[in-house]
């Protein structure tokens, strides 16, 4: 269990005062000039130290990360973007990081930004975030004002922060589909090689991070790599937001340890699930695009990188979903089917075919329309679209209907069942 004293983000309800004053007396800003003189490659090797884990979902580590980019500046402009996109159904922490607790995020931004040698960041934020864009926008204006960014601001390292709006494609949050469209192109992902760090935003060398990932590191460095590390379990350090909707009595989210099983995590901050723990039918985990998880599974479940793994689903962005067991599992997927055909941006043919081809199977598996052999066909083309697209769109479209289909079966079957039986009974 995270005690008070190893929470990050102080203010993520928004019950105390979010302006650069109420920031600072919880502690925001306080040496961060002292950071910076450390210089950048301590800042780097103490985020390596840190253990910490990229908190968008890929779970990458962010000192490596950070340590790609060219050590002196050529040619060419070095650039942070915060991937501040959210459109992953069921994930809303960042949101509350820009809206409540936005100055954890720019001093962020600035000590990330002098560590990769970059004196200009950008974040691009979902479009659909408007209370949240202007709750960033206010907070950036008055870090301008008291020169604690800009040119010749107080910490000595010329440093300009840029709001970029999106226009809601859920495709934006891959990073390289992202920079395509900060660019002003359409939002769709880019080959690698070259990976961002070689040539990403203009052509120059970019680093993209999530919101929580940057937000988290200013204090980082003021306690130490040491004591982020050691918060959780080995690989997997630190603390989480996790973010929880569905069918429990108190949706949340939360900061708590790495590690935190999902039954305490569920019965600690959300009141249990609704009807009882016994009433759990289905948890996805870590966001729509990863593989359900059966009650069973839930039971002792770990909710970090490995332990979620060992149960052939992730943390993903730790965007815990729960169903109760009178939701139609077959409907809540088919419901992710459809958001997947979407938001495809088309440029992978199996992609483009492959999701319109699971969201009418799936349609015809919700009334049972369909035949048992067809539940293997289905699977069949979620394992030629997994894999073999630019980015992980695709993966993310067939590893839902793969949870299902590998758990919950027996319901697909019962539902073709019904289906027949009421068929020829009107005949």
């Amino acid at each position: 269990m995270l005690s008070d004293k190893d929470r990050i983000f102080t203010n993520i309800y928004g019950l105390k005062d979010k302006s650069l004053k109420g920031a600072q007396s919880r502690g925001c800003w306080d040496g961060t000039k002292g950071i910076l003189e450390k210089g950048k490659d301590w800042i780097i090797e103490e985020m390596k130290a840190s253990g910490l884990r990229g908190r968008g979902g890929a779970g990458f580590s962010t000192g490596i990360k950070w340590s790609f980019m060219p050590k002196e500046v050529g040619d060419r402009p070095h650039y942070l973007v915060i991937n501040a996109d959210e459109g992953e159904p069921g994930t809303c922490k960042d949101r509350e990081i820009m809206r409540n607790d936005p100055h954890t995020l720019i001093e962020g931004a600035l000590i990330a930004s002098f560590a990769m040698q970059a004196h200009a960041c950008y974040i691009y934020i979902r479009g659909e975030f408007v209370r949240e864009a202007e709750a960033l926008q206010a907070a950036i204006d008055e870090c301008y004002a008291n020169k604690m960014i800009g040119q010749n601001n107080v910490h000595g390292w010329d440093f300009d922060f840029y709001v970029h709006r999106g226009a809601g494609a859920y495709v934006c949050g891959e990073e390289t589909a992202l920079i395509e469209s900060l660019e002003g192109k359409k939002g769709q992902p880019r080959l690698k090689p070259p990976f961002p760090a070689g040539s990403g935003l203009y052509g120059c060398p970019t680093t993209v991070n999530n919101v929580e990932s940057i937000a988290v590191a200013p204090e980082i460095l003021r306690r130490g790599g040491s004591w982020f590390a050691g918060i959780g379990r080995e690989n997997n350090t630190g603390t989480k937001l996790y973010g929880i909707s569905g069918h429990v009595n108190n949706p949340c989210v939360v900061e708590d340890a790495m590690g935190i099983t999902m039954k305490e995590l569920l019965e600690k901050h959300c009141g249990g699930v609704i009807g009882g723990w016994d009433n759990l039918m289905a948890v996805i985990p870590g966001g729509s695009s990863v593989p359900v998880m059966t009650k069973e599974m839930c039971d002792n479940a770990i909710m970090d990188f490995d332990g979620l793994r060992e149960h052939g689903s992730g943390l993903g962005t730790a965007a815990v979903i729960v169903m109760k067991k009178d939701t139609d599992i077959i409907k809540a997927i088919t419901r992710l089917s459809d958001f997947y055909h979407h938001e495809s941006c088309g440029q992978c043919t199996p992609c483009r075919e492959g999701t319109g081809w699971m969201q009418r199977m799936m349609h015809r598996m919700v009334v049972g329309n369909a035949t048992v052999e067809e539940i293997d066909l289905l699977e069949a083309v979620t394992r030629q679209v997994e894999g073999n697209t630019i980015c992980a769109l695709g993966d993310a479209a067939a590893w839902p209907i793969q949870g299902l289909i590998k758990h919950f079966r027996p319901e697909m079957e019962a539902r073709i069942a019904a289906y027949n039986a009421a068929k020829n009974a009107a005949a």
